[in-house]
């Protein structure tokens, strides 16, 4: 799937109109997209997100006979540009989008409200189960949470990714970082009244663009993993991937419809909502180094002001004072250069602030995330940070660090505990609350409709990639092919 859309932002006026932010209805949603009022901002932010784009161009064709083709073409055009990358990069051309890896460690940051949702726009056509017609879409849906798999699990493998690279914090980014996620948590919510547009959405987002291949690879060689976007790459494929399961999903559902017009025109409306929100271009683009650091030392400096010792003082202020009022924090790093405690453009190592925060026996280790010390990293080495070792500004290869990790993952398995169907079934294991709750749930149910409405409980975007709803999710779609 479409990793994140190249448009501009949508104005700001969701607040004003839904009363509610894109953030908090975000979370609203993923927290009781059930509720009254979730569903009544959900459906006040949605209508305004389709009035922000009427005047947009489709991004797919008017012609449905044309879908097929038009997905190949668009596979092939994003595959061509790719090759004139690599062979730009092969002449000496630097990476396009990402000139550190702070700077791509941002950007996976930055993506995390609507990666983590991923799939989410699909999870209300869950009840049509029983209608053949919505096959093609299901699968899609069922895919995107893996079958039930953690590791192929979409959600899952995000919040792997940015566990790994301290990028957690991405609950308080900016509303305009929300409103592509909020879009389709809201469809998922309102999917019977926006059936066209949900699969107009789908359609569109489905396909594979060109920044997606050049992400990937410059992760990779940023060191970072870039199993999430090659995954993409790979089940949104033109022939036999996402894309064109998104296309017969069109087929499928067309004959439902009276008016073919009005459903081909609420289509297009529902490709546009796939363009909303800030995309990942402009993410990428937007990246100020120098912005980024002035931002994490203004959060430290909330709770970090009670933190040092009076006696300690640069250019005439205690460390108290410097960190008391946040305006000050572009000052204050200028007096940390003044006063040699960073050099900028030179080795971070031989920074007596680095030394401080980096090491097992550094006085302020672990005040700052993977992530934090990355961008402190790549702003002190500044003008030389590609002369530096390559192991000093990427850290260790994924590749060994994926590997010590299955290493240990396989001797893990050795454990009968640590199989999550064992410890939803087995009266023996132990078990939590949710997992007691589940149990009793399925030891109740004779008839398929209800199991089926309980299952779809389990796996929805909130709770798809936990435990309960990876084991839900293989129920779910046992049932499908019985």
């Amino acid at each position: 799937m479409h990793i994140l859309s190249q448009s501009a932002p949508s104005p700001l006026q969701d607040t004003v109109k839904t009363g509610i932010s894109p953030r908090e209805l975000y979370f609203s949603l993923l927290r009781d997209s059930g509720a009254d009022s979730s569903r009544a901002s959900g459906l006040a932010f949605l209508q305004q997100q389709l009035e922000n784009c009427t005047e947009d161009a489709s991004p797919i064709p008017a012609d449905i006979e044309q879908l097929e083709d038009w997905i190949v073409q668009s596979s092939q055009d994003a595959g061509r540009e790719y090759q004139k990358y690599l062979q730009s990069r092969k002449n000496g051309a630097p990476r396009r989008y990402f000139s550190s890896k702070a700077h791509a460690l941002n950007f996976i940051k930055s993506v995390a409200p609507t990666k983590m949702v991923d799939g989410a726009w699909l999870y209300g056509l869950v009840k049509r189960w029983n209608d053949p017609g919505f096959s093609a879409l299901l699968d899609i849906y069922l895919e995107e949470l893996g079958d039930g798999h953690e590791e192929k699990n979409h959600v899952a493998i995000y919040r792997k990714l940015i566990h790994s690279y301290g990028c957690e914090q991405w609950k308080t980014l900016d509303d305009r970082y929300f409103t592509q996620g909020a879009i389709q948590l809201a469809l998922a919510a309102h999917a019977d009244q926006f059936l066209p547009e949900v699969i107009g959405f789908n359609l569109a987002y489905e396909q594979l663009p060109l920044h997606l291949l050049i992400t990937a690879a410059e992760l990779n060689e940023l060191n970072i993993d870039p199993y999430y976007f090659t995954l993409h790459i790979t089940i949104d494929n033109a022939l036999s991937g996402h894309a064109i399961k998104a296309v017969n999903a069109v087929r499928d559902i067309i004959p439902q419809f009276n008016d073919r017009q009005d459903f081909i025109r609420r289509l297009c409306n529902g490709a546009k909502l796939s363009n909303s929100g800030l995309g990942s271009v402009e993410i990428i683009k937007s990246f100020d180094l120098e912005k980024e650091v002035l931002q994490i030392f203004r959060e430290k400096a909330t709770v970090g002001q009670f933190m040092h010792h009076h006696h300690c003082r640069i250019g005439g202020l205690s460390l108290q004072e410097w960190l008391s009022n946040g305006d000050q924090i572009p000052v204050l790093l200028q007096a940390l250069q003044d006063h040699g405690w960073i050099n900028r453009h030179r080795d971070p190592q031989s920074s007596r602030f680095w030394k401080l925060i980096d090491g097992h026996q550094g006085q302020m280790f672990g005040v700052f995330t993977p992530y934090e010390k990355q961008v402190l990293y790549d702003w002190t080495a500044g003008d030389i940070l590609e002369q530096l070792p390559k192991r000093d500004r990427l850290g260790e290869s994924w590749r060994v660090q994926k590997r010590r990790k299955d290493k240990y993952q396989n001797t893990e398995k050795t454990d009968p505990s640590s199989n999550i169907i064992q410890l939803v079934k087995s009266d023996n294991a132990p078990q939590t609350d949710e997992q007691r709750l589940f149990n009793q749930q399925l030891e109740t149910i004779t008839d398929k409709d209800v199991l089926m409405r309980l299952l779809g409980a389990w796996i929805s975007p909130a709770m798809h990639h936990y435990p309960i709803g990876l084991v839900a999710t293989r129920i779910f779609k046992a049932e499908l092919l019985n």
